[in-house]
């Protein structure tokens, strides 16, 4: 158990009784002991963030509250949380009241998981993934997580951390990967990311294991507690650090390298953050690396959401890996375009690209540039330039069967009743192209796909597992 201090921060506009009954409900369910405080002024502010190893703090306006998110105090989990929308922001803002129970629950993690290592794949602060190492030896299954959010930047890949940890526990490498998202970076640099992180995977070696490191990469103190270790977890990541991994030895007949992972470091997520860049094994002169070993026959993608059509689409488009996973995924974008799905949320994140693709007709098998047998799907071409339909129907999985991969498509029944219907007709068009598809529909909401404790999750936790069994 972990004390987590709420501040929030002077002139900021909110009923505290309402934040005081979120702040305790995720206490509860995350059973940790909490308290909610109202600074007086920043001086107070300041203060109170050095009083517990985890803080959330709910700034108020202004630079000096910047500053202080920025370079906070201390040597503690802080995550802030700002409830308006905060342009250029890395960390939670945006969720308005609700925020705040996603930046305990990301403060909570950190804090029970600092030996994530944080792996930088591009040059962007928005470029990197999360990898998680089971407790195990020897070659692991890989689980990489998209998440979602209608491609809007206000969501981040803290809403799969709890899937991380569940997956993690369960005997599987994940990769948590974050991403530009199209509202302020455009749609091609949003799928160009998806594709270089899912391949980022065959460059991830060994990490430096040097004690518990802070934030800023300085050794932490001789007394410092596990969670004080941590450093500052925000839900955003870093451009690359000064640490690197190693790329393991040879590569695969299928020209994809084994990717070696590495003993559970003691450092934090910010602290064991890394950049990708070519080497061999042991060039570093660690010798044998003790711990997992990243499968890379053994990968599945798994998507949430939009985060399930980034998923498919990449897979559409060549990434190698054995299994794809769609969680309530918007897996018709002609029809979530057409039935203005989250108030037109397909035609804001195209943009230039939608233009004049709506009402096209789609594309053929015939048209589908080869993915998988050499067509220029795998050289690099563009399916948007080869398909009729243009963009919206080369980023829709619906109009880029068959996939050429076993899928798993899981649906809550009480979810939108449009994602329910996309999901029902994907996987019936899928199983017509010849695709292995298993369908799996059961009670639950949007979240409850990827709420670990819940019906729906376990059965698809399972249904993962004994896919690489």
């Amino acid at each position: 158990m972990c004390d987590v201090l709420v501040i929030v921060g002077p002139g900021v506009a909110v009923d505290a009784g309402l934040l005081g009954e979120i702040a305790r409900r995720e206490f509860a369910v995350l059973g940790v002991r909490g308290r909610i405080v109202r600074a007086r002024d920043a001086a107070h502010l300041r203060s109170l963030m050095r009083e517990e190893a985890v803080v959330v703090v709910v700034p108020a306006p202004g630079e000096e509250a910047s500053a202080m998110i920025t370079q906070p105090p201390g040597t503690g989990v802080v995550v802030p949380v700002d409830l308006d929308r905060v342009e250029g922001a890395r960390h939670i803002h945006g969720r308005g009241i609700a925020g705040l129970a996603w930046g305990i629950r990301h403060a909570v993690h950190r804090a029970r998981h600092p030996d994530v290592r944080r792996i930088a794949y591009g040059p962007s602060p928005e470029q990197w993934g999360d990898l998680y190492l089971p407790e195990s030896q020897g070659e692991v299954p890989v689980v990489a997580l998209i998440h979602g959010g209608y491609w809007r930047s206000i969501w981040a890949a803290d809403l799969m951390e709890a899937l991380c940890a569940d997956l993690a526990g369960r005997g599987f490498a994940v990769w948590n990967l974050e991403y530009r998202r199209p509202d302020l970076h455009g749609w091609a640099a949003t799928r160009q990311d998806i594709a270089a992180g899912l391949s980022a995977l065959e460059r991830i070696g060994p990490a430096p294991a040097p004690g518990p490191v802070t934030a800023a990469g300085r050794p932490a103190r001789p007394d410092a507690s596990p969670a004080r270790a941590s450093g500052s977890a925000h839900a955003s990541g870093s451009a690359h650090a000064s640490g690197s991994a190693h790329a393991s030895g040879s590569a695969r007949a299928s020209g994809s390298a084994r990717a070696s992972g590495s003993a559970r470091a003691s450092g934090s997520a910010r602290g064991q953050e890394a950049a990708i860049v070519p080497g061999a094994a042991g060039a570093s002169g660690q010798g044998a690396v003790r711990g997992p070993v990243l499968d890379l026959d053994r990968v599945a993608v798994a998507g949430h959401s939009a985060g399930a059509q980034l998923a498919l689409r990449a897979v559409a488009d060549g990434a190698r890996v054995a299994l794809a996973v769609s969680l309530a995924g918007v897996l018709d974008l002609v029809e979530a375009d057409r039935r203005w799905l989250s108030h037109g949320a397909v035609a804001a994140v195209l943009g230039d690209a939608y233009s004049g693709t709506r009402d096209a007709k789609p594309g053929t098998r015939d048209a589908r540039p080869g993915a998988r047998d050499g067509g220029s799907g795998a050289a690099g071409g563009d399916p948007a330039e080869e398909l009729p339909g243009g963009e919206l129907y080369a980023s829709s999985p619906l109009h880029r069967l068959p996939l050429g991969v076993p899928q798993l498509v899981v649906q809550g029944r009480a979810d939108d009743v449009n994602l329910v219907d996309f999901s029902r007709r994907y996987t019936a068009a899928a199983r017509r192209a010849g695709d292995d598809v298993t369908y799996l529909e059961l009670p639950g909401d949007h979240q409850d796909v990827i709420t670990p404790g819940t019906p729906i999750w376990q059965a698809t936790a399972q249904a993962i597992t004994a896919a690489f069994a």
